[in-house]
């Protein structure tokens, strides 16, 4: 009997010893994924490369090629005539290629004026789980137009030049809620009069809501600061739309009061009025190709 009473005695001993070392070693474990977790970057701050016209902060991974269709229709308030706008349309081509994870490139093609465009954009800082609390980008964007004009023979390349910076602040609230403010400033190397501004300043402001696994109702409004552009009236480019994730594709269809889809175009040259009908109904098509093995 006495021997039975000391056999379980230290059955039980072995056994606390052992709870207790595992209890140790699953702390340990959760300290170390705790640990881990602090320096991971956060990903997935906006599905897309563009709001709607404005850049965000993602961009291609490494050896990864983007391909980009943003197509806009006519304005609405042309009537039944013009089909609500449907007859008529402008589009831009472009391809994004990714150098590293952090560095892009880019080219485009865009009907309005027949512009070329090509463009950089590097992640400067990016937001972790724990010590980063935002994303930064830097995206510079140089576009040159072709369009012809008979009665402007002294329009050679460098007067048609117009350059963008842009430095992109983003940051994810939430796995549902993303939010960018990103202060621009445009350069024309020239202008419809002396009394316009070369140098352009503006301030956006953009972001999503998820509201399903992947779809999320997109917004983004550009304040052009006043008295810059005088000899027309230009507008605030104000823009919205939805995001559908479909695995390899972004597919957004959006409402803009902007005919033009690059910097120095929705930024500085946005005629149309949200108040008048000058809406355009359109969308951004976005198709990755991964190169990586």
């Amino acid at each position: 009997m006495q021997r039975r009473i000391i056999q379980t005695i230290f059955l039980l001993l072995v056994c606390g010893h052992m709870m207790a070392q595992d209890s140790s070693l699953m702390k340990m474990m959760d300290d170390a994924v705790a640990e881990s977790q602090k320096g991971q970057v956060v990903t997935g701050t906006f599905k897309a490369t563009q709001i709607v016209n404005l850049p965000t902060v993602e961009s291609p991974g490494k050896k990864s090629l983007q391909f980009m269709i943003m197509h806009r229709f006519g304005k609405l308030n042309g009537g039944a005539y013009e089909l609500f706008g449907l007859d008529n349309a402008s589009i831009r081509f472009a391809l994004d290629y990714g150098i590293t994870d952090r560095f892009s490139v880019g080219l485009g093609r865009s009907s309005v004026d027949k512009t070329f465009d090509g463009s950089l954009k590097y992640k400067l800082l990016q937001q972790k789980e724990t010590g980063m609390p935002i994303s930064v980008s830097l995206y510079g964007l140089i576009t040159n137009y072709t369009q012809r004009y008979t009665d402007k023979p002294y329009l050679d390349a460098g007067y048609r030049t117009a350059y963008t910076t842009q430095v992109i602040i983003a940051k994810k609230f939430s796995s549902a809620f993303s939010f960018e403010v990103v202060p621009s400033w445009i350069h024309y190397n020239l202008t419809p009069t002396p009394e316009d501004k070369n140098d352009l300043f503006a301030v956006s402001a953009g972001g999503r809501l998820k509201f399903t696994k992947r779809m999320s109702v997109n917004a983004e409004y550009n304040y052009l600061l006043r008295n810059q552009v005088v000899s027309t009236k230009v507008y605030d480019a104000i823009s919205g739309g939805i995001d559908i994730e479909t695995g390899g594709h972004v597919f957004q269809l959006v409402f803009t009061n902007a005919a033009g889809m690059v910097g120095p175009y929705y930024l500085a040259k946005t005629d149309g009025s949200w108040g008048k009908g000058d809406i355009y109904f359109g969308f951004n098509i976005t198709r990755n190709f991964n190169f990586k093995k």
